[in-house]
């Protein structure tokens, strides 16, 4: 019999302390023989599901159970709550769920003690030890509020309070334990002794605290943070319990008695689909199968000629969905996209398998004719493997929520909710995190975490054994050691709760018959406290909707081309409808076969262009297959070397057998796509595609007893049709050889659309597309840059923003050529003329708000006059300096007149005058003729006569993310005219050989290749366009050190073509900072003055500038040169300097930028 069960353990998903995983403590009930093991995770069931099946999977009794904070008055108590049955459990999930949705008090989830009574059935409560209400009056020593409470727990629950007792050397523990034996005696109450379980073991303490310290923001060395916990409160064994507690033996035996007591068996796997509302007297599938009809109608005016093929199959397909039950679930899809389409929100055409469903098409659910792109039902929703059917849905990234919305109101909202996530501390966070309570510098740490490779799933394991650098460090450096020891120990647990990106469920009764539910303080948004696997294990049906941006910006695009006025050539109206466009259009295709496929979805990476510019596709089922091709088991098996050869005729085609030749003819005979696989055995070996799919399913588990079983049915059901056993064997060896990196065609089809949709409005539209591609990320000035730059090489305008012209997003300026519009097709009639305006939410500091007020204000009263006129008309909270600044700096304000440093000079100015105003106005001060003279009154401005231009062109860097109205290389130019041989636009006549190019350094890509070396990709800026340079790691490890962004290099390497990309690029053989290069060669830096009175003035006014610079190598020249004198002072070798860009930008911005030059 045991001795002892711990009935107060945390695991990880208490977040706010406890570094134990589940496993781990799983493990630690085995190793320990403990027949049971409790998780009373705090005010949360975050991790139940998956306790609740490890648990049984090894044999332990699993205990369900919580910490609870009771309020009472202002006070705060623990307790912990355990489920003696299903009924205790139900009632726990509907606390749990008032305690966030009506409880939360200072971000701290709280229950009321009326709650707990209305929903005591079925739970024993432990007395939360010195935090319950008892302890606090125990230490208090308040005898009769004691009295009063033992009495009420008493009377309310009856059989089903514990003292709670614990050991764990915290202060207090002793009196209370003293106080609680006494009046458990005088009482009757039982005591049980817990451990409050929040790590495995001793040692593990110290990472326990620094994750204590990471959720509360403080520092380990903080003598005043609170310590409440001890390094007692691990895993004990049960002989150490017995031995701790000696002399109270009913608190262990008790322990095991309320194991005994506690019995929740959870329903796991079983769907409960909701109810669809049905018009009266209506039957469910009867209605489903009028609706599909109906819809089929709809869809096929384009296939009159074989609308049998269709109703065979749709009938099929209505079939199956009955008898498995889904109709319901087809038509709340149905309906929530049929809302959202009539509501103007954009849909995508599918995603996933259930693209191949035809009646998910009738139903409006997908966009893509299954029959016509040859996709499977039986790959969605197979007859012989019942399984819920799951379609994942996208929406435009907006209007999502308002999709969810929709549905909350019509499912009722104690039935639909979003589905939670956690957080992990994964790698670089958990060094960040670590770093910050060990009290690092923040360099320090940020050097570290630096190291780390950017990878999706690194590890700190993995980090260390890729990045030599962060190894030797680790070896060497005892606060490095430190650093990462103590974060490995809490890698990889949850840190926060977080909402899921697309999971919806909806429940058939209210959520919390299911699971308790989460809600953050301050907000609305609840979620379950299940994430998704567990939300649909325990039964609630799970919905997907996804925010795709490509849709908001096809949205965009389309809103864009349609906006100018409708007119007529030929008969056919001028309004643009993506879903109908034709999927064969040459221009499209020859704007893919160039890889001009920024911006393009899907087909924008290096990777793809790379694949795209050797796949050369002419057809849209190529399309498909190249969204298949491009994945790491096929580029790395030779499949893609297979394709593409065989398509351009260098390989012959194989197709096996003649009778699947129609399956393999449209990839070449490579096996692609998973629904080959299904066809290849329907068709040669008599598989129904029920069963096909099963054969599916196997060839991708690659379990060789099944294996052994599937390939006999196959050979013999291909024997049976006539086929010879040695080709039928070799088939299916083909078959499973590449089954493992066969594809989903339906996904890849569906998606495939989209980038064909856009890459149909970049070829005919290409203002309006990239504007709206340029606004889909105004965020994100990076991308923003890119894209920039995309529109310069299509030899788009893009215009300066503009406070008078400019609207919130990036948009097409065409209305000037809307005379030239009715000459020229429909499909071309807005793009060849229009210019992209500046969107001024693109400008970094300004925000939405502003700028929308900003346009509003300019739309209902006219163009704005000055700065002045400006801030008089808007409002000064919306638009307030630190808004107006960086508009200044873009040069959105340039219509004014005036240079920037007089209107940033001016700004505190405008905005006292307009206040000034607005206040005149309020007290009705203001008079008819003052009006009128201010009208006519010149703006105030505070007058900055010259303008530093390297700090405009900064300022526009700053807010823009890259230059505008120059570039800073300029001053530099007539320099690297002797340094260099060719400027970037010139370099396509160098391909082949090595040339020498300048730069301001603009990004970086690092990157570690297979065999684990690092390379980097540099994208160099010149005023003639950018270049990429490809760095090995040789050169790379040595200028890593002062590789810098909008530092200005000289490169010296191969040119070759870049054929995706249209462009050059080089491989660098040697790579120079200007700065050093310059005081390698320089043989003296010359001043030139053309006046008398300026030398003078210059001997006074260059000594404070060139000072800093002195003691270098590089002598001073003043020339000067007049029409009739000419004479050099060469000035003493203390003024030798540093050239430096600094000096020089100094000296030019002194002297004139004609007036400064380098002697080489």
């Amino acid at each position: 019999m045991p001795q002892f069960i711990h009935l107060k353990s945390h695991s990880e998903y208490s977040l706010v302390d406890s570094i134990l995983d589940i496993d781990s403590l799983v493990k630690a009930a085995v190793d320990n023989k403990m027949p049971a093991i409790a998780i009373t995770d705090r005010v949360n069931l975050f991790g139940l599901i998956k306790f609740y099946k490890k648990a049984l999977e090894s044999g332990v009794k699993p205990i369900i159970g919580s910490d609870l904070i009771l309020k009472e008055n202002k006070e705060f108590f623990l307790l912990t709550a355990l489920c003696k049955n299903n009924k205790g459990y139900a009632n726990l999930r509907e606390l749990i769920s008032k305690a966030y949705l009506q409880g939360q008090i200072n971000n701290i989830p709280t229950i009321s003690w009326e709650w707990l009574i209305q929903h005591r059935e079925g739970l024993i409560v432990l007395s939360g030890g010195r935090y319950g209400d008892m302890g606090k009056a125990f230490l208090s020593e308040d005898a009769p509020l004691a009295l009063q409470r033992i009495t009420r727990w008493k009377n309310f629950f009856p059989n089903d309070f514990y003292l709670e007792l614990q050991r764990t050397n915290r202060d207090g523990e002793e009196r209370y334990l003293q106080s609680a034996i006494q009046l458990a005696e005088q009482f009757s109450v039982p005591v049980v002794a817990t451990n409050d379980v929040r790590f495995l073991t001793a040692a593990d303490f110290d990472a326990h605290e620094a994750r204590v310290c990471i959720q509360s923001s403080r520092v380990l060395s903080d003598t005043k943070r609170p310590k409440n916990y001890s390094d007692q409160q691990y895993f004990r064994t049960a002989a150490e319990m017995a031995a701790l507690f000696s002399d109270i033996p009913e608190a262990l035996q008790n322990t095991v008695e309320i194991a005994k007591r506690c019995t929740v068996e959870l329903r796991l796997g079983e769907a409960f689909l909701p109810q669809f509302p049905l018009p009266n007297g209506i039957h469910l599938e009867n209605y489903f199968e009028k609706k599909a009809d109906e819809g089929l109608r709809e869809r096929l005016p384009t296939h009159l000629d074989v609308p049998v093929t269709y109703y065979k199959r749709l009938k099929h397909e209505l079939s199956v969905i009955n008898k498995m039950g889904f109709a319901g679930y087809f038509l709340i899809v149905a309906d929530f996209i049929a809302w959202a389409k009539a509501n103007k929100i954009p849909v995508g055409p599918g995603r996933g398998s259930g693209a191949g469903s035809l009646v998910a098409y009738a139903l409006g659910i997908t966009g893509l004719d299954p029959l016509e792109h040859e996709l499977l039902f039986e790959r969605f929703l197979n007859p012989e493997r019942v399984s819920m059917p799951d379609f994942d849905i996208d929406f435009c990234m907006d209007n999502r929520d308002r999709v969810i919305e929709y549905v909350s109101e019509k499912y009722g909202r104690d039935a639909v909710s979003q589905i939670i996530t956690y957080g992990t501390m994964a790698a670089k966070a958990v060094i960040r995190d670590v770093g910050r309570v060990l009290s690092y510098p923040y360099g320090f740490v940020d050097k570290i975490a630096k190291l780390i490779p950017f990878e999706i799933g690194i590890t700190l394991e993995k980090a260390l054994t890729q990045e030599v650098e962060l190894a030797k460090l680790y070896a060497s450096d005892n606060e490095v050691t430190t650093l990462i020891n103590l974060a490995k120990k809490l890698e990889g647990l949850a840190r926060n709760a977080g909402k899921h990106a697309a999971g919806v469920v909806i429940a058939s009764t209210k959520l919390t018959d299911f699971a308790p539910l989460y809600c953050e303080a301050g907000s609305n948004q609840i979620v379950t406290q299940f994430d998704k696997d567990d939300a649909e294990a325990v039964g609630l049906v799970k919905f997907d909707f996804l925010g795709l941006r490509t849709l908001t910006i096809i949205q965009w695009a389309v809103d864009a081309i349609n906006a100018v006025p409708p007119f007529e050539k030929g008969g056919l109206e001028g309004i643009l409808n993506i879903e109908k466009i034709p999927l064969n259009d040459p221009k499209t295709f020859a704007l893919l076969q160039s890889c001009a496929t920024t911006a393009v979805f899907q087909f924008e990476s290096r990777g793809m262009k790379d694949l795209i510019r050797r796949i050369q596709p002419d057809c849209f089922d190529e399309l498909t297959a190249i969204g298949a091709l491009y994945r790491p088991g096929p580029l790395e098996s030779g499949m893609v070397d297979d394709f593409i050869n065989r398509k351009q005729g260098r390989d012959k085609v194989h197709y096996f057998h003649p009778d699947i030749e129609f399956i393999l003819k449209p990839t070449y005979g490579v096996i692609l796509y998973q629904e080959q696989v299904m066809q290849i055995a329907q068709v040669l070996s008599g598989y129904s595609l029920g069963a096909a799919d099963l054969l599916r399913r196997a060839m991708g588990k690659k379990k060789p007893e099944e294996m052994a079983k599937q390939r006999d049915s196959f050979v013999n059901g291909a024997k049976n049709r006539g086929v010879d056993e040695k080709i039928a064997a070799h088939i299916f060896d083909i078959m499973e050889k590449f089954s493992g990196y066969g594809f989903n065609k339906s996904h890849s089809a569906a998606y495939a659309l989209i980038s064909y949709q856009t890459a149909y409005l970049k070829a005919h539209y290409p203002a309006e597309f990239m504007a709206a591609v340029l606004s889909s990320d105004m965020d994100n000035t990076d991308k923003v840059v890119g894209f920039y730059h995309e529109c310069q090489s299509m030899k788009l305008v893009v215009l300066r923003p503009n406070i008078n012209n400019s609207d919130y997003r990036f948009s097409v300026s065409g209305s000037e050529s809307a005379n030239q519009h009715a000459r020229v097709s429909v499909r071309e009639r807005v793009s060849a003329f229009g210019c992209i305006k500046y969107g001024l939410g693109a400008i970094k500091g300004v925000g939405a708000a502003a700028a929308k007020h900003i346009v509003e204000e300019r739309n209902n009263n006219g163009l704005y006059k000055d700065l002045f006129n400006f801030c008089e008309r808007l409002n000064l909270h919306t638009v307030s300096r630190r808004t107006i600044e960086p508009l200044i700096r873009s040069g959105a304000m340039d219509d004014f007149k005036v240079n920037r440093a007089t209107l940033l000079a001016s700004i505190d100015k405008a905005i006292k005058a307009a206040e000034q105003k607005s206040k005149s106005q309020i007290s009705g001060q203001a008079d008819l003729f003052g009006e009128i003279a201010e009208e006519n009154a010149l703006p105030d401005y505070q007058f900055i006569k010259n303008e530093d231009a390297l700090m405009k062109l900064e300022g526009e860097k700053a807010v823009l993310g890259h230059y505008l109205s120059g570039h800073p290389i300029k001053i530099y130019e007539n320099e690297l005219s002797h340094l260099t041989t060719s400027q970037f636009n010139a370099l396509s006549s160098h391909i082949g050989k090595t040339a020498t190019v300048a730069g301001l350094l603009i990004n970086i890509k690092r990157i570690i290749t297979k065999a684990g070396k690092r390379m980097a990709v540099l994208s160099l800026e010149d005023r003639t366009g950018v270049v990429e340079i490809t760095v090995f790691n040789k050169l790379l490890e040595e200028v890593s050190p002062y590789l810098e962004k909008n530092h200005i290099y000289i490169v010296h390497g191969k040119v070759e073509e870049d054929s995706f990309n249209q462009n050059v690029r080089m491989l660098a053989e040697s790579i120079e900072q200007l700065d050093i290069k310059r005081a390698q060669l320089a043989k003296r830096l010359v001043i030139f003055v053309d006046s008398e009175s300026r030398v003078t003035q210059l001997l006074e006014e260059l000594a404070p500038v060139m000072q800093p610079f002195c003691g270098g190598d590089c002598p001073i020249e003043l020339i000067y040169k007049t029409e009739t004198a000419k004479a050099t002072l060469k000035m003493g070798e203390k003024w030798s300097v540093h050239p430096t860009n600094t000096l020089l930008a100094q000296l030019k911005q002194l002297c004139g930028e004609a007036f400064v030059k380098v002697g080489y």
